[in-house]
């Protein structure tokens, strides 16, 4: 009974685009770990020059465009001075959160368009800094959330803008991982801001909030703990002592058109998995396996439970397999391509917006141990 439902949601053939004979120079701000896909992404492109390459500190630049065997780039200790004395097309902003969004509102005043890697930033301010500097610029900015080009995350938007699922009213989402802290910048307040849903929760919060248009979110309970990045029991001695964000947060979400939200996410705990993520309508619901380690798909088919002629029934949606170039190939070419025919943001900061403020009240809601209404200042 479910193949009539089943055949709408097929996965549909997409072509790579023929890229143009525009030449586009582009720089790096930031060449720690993320940089390296974004770097051995536009290598793959035949219409961009990677011309300069910032940071900190000294040398690390250098040694990274040897590695992979960049010519002719020029180095800057800073993304201020690689801005003001380079003429740009696009920057890919790979440094650690506590930076994304002095760096990208810098480049967008200065007229280039922008790559900025998740989480767009670290608290409410700072996005909505981020929002007014692309509006007054407009140049594009793009949020790096290459699950979006997933074909199965696709497919979860496709189920439930179809309307097989009805009205939407509850939400349950979240996953990560039994044991996965990591380390380097990612745990400490003063460079990463935020842990475990910075890492991996906003991927988890964009799945959801895409599926159903991004509503806004009116009031957040939050809850956060830290029980096994600190502890030397389950971390690496160094790494827990310097361990300060959180490795676990839960949240209870309303958003408007009364959706109920319900996250968690986790990079350590006593558990493989804190469960799938369920979509309940009121036609029909939806289940997306959970991953052991969210990595931005699906844990395996999704299932669509509903009525059909008076009977309940389930269909089982195949997973889809992803054509072509890697998650983060596309993720970089859709912003280049946006660049070069003028169009859209592929993953637009007014969405995640909406999902940094998330994150930064249920860091404000466990801080105070209480509900907040959400405020959003104006772009």
């Amino acid at each position: 009974m479910g193949d009539t439902v089943l055949s709408q949601f097929t996965q549909e053939k997409t072509e790579e685009k023929k890229q143009s004979g525009k030449r586009l120079k582009v720089g790096i701000i930031g060449t720690g770990w993320i940089a390296e896909a974004h770097v051995e992404s536009y290598l793959e492109m035949d219409d961009v020059d990677i011309v300069a390459m910032a940071d900190l500190i000294p040398g690390k630049a250098e040694k990274f465009a040897e590695s992979y065997g960049v010519k002719n780039v020029r180095f800057y200790p800073s993304h201020k001075e690689m801005l003001d004395n380079e003429e740009l097309d696009a920057v890919s902003v790979c440094t650690y959160n506590m930076t994304h969004a002095e760096c990208t509102v810098y480049a967008l005043e200065k007229g280039v368009n922008v790559l900025l890697e998740k989480p767009m930033c670290v608290t409410t301010e700072e996005a909505v800094e981020i929002c007014r500097a692309e509006k007054k610029s407009g140049k594009i900015l793009s949020i790096g959330f290459q699950p979006r080009l997933d074909d199965n995350m696709k497919m979860v938007k496709q189920i439930v803008s179809s309307g097989e699922l009805g009205e939407i009213y509850y939400i349950q989402t979240g996953g990560g991982r039994r044991r996965g802290v990591p380390n380097s910048t990612f745990i400490e307040k003063k460079t990463a801001g935020i842990g475990a849903m910075g890492d991996i929760g906003c991927y988890s919060l964009d799945m959801v909030l895409n599926a159903i248009g991004y509503p806004k979110p009116l009031t957040v309970s939050g809850y956060t703990s830290a029980f096994f990045g600190n502890n030397p029991l389950y971390n690496n001695p160094e790494d827990a002592a310097r361990f300060d964000v959180e490795d676990f947060a839960a949240a209870f979400v309303r958003l408007e058109g009364g959706i109920i939200l319900d996250f968690r996410i986790s990079w350590a705990m006593h558990l493989d998995t804190p469960g799938d993520t369920v979509i309940l309508g009121k036609k029909g619901a939806l289940r997306i396996p959970s991953t052991q380690c969210w990595n931005g798909s699906i844990g395996g088919p999704m299932t669509i439970y509903h009525d059909l002629a008076g009977n309940r029934v389930e269909t089982v949606i195949p997973e889809c397999k992803n054509e072509g170039k890697g998650l983060f190939y596309k993720k970089v070419r859709s912003f280049l391509d946006a660049i070069l025919e003028g169009g859209a943001a592929p993953v637009p900061s007014d969405e995640i917006l909406y999902n940094q403020i998330i994150i930064d009240y249920i860091v404000k809601s466990a801080e105070l141990g209480r509900e907040l209404e959400v405020v959003i200042p104006e772009i």
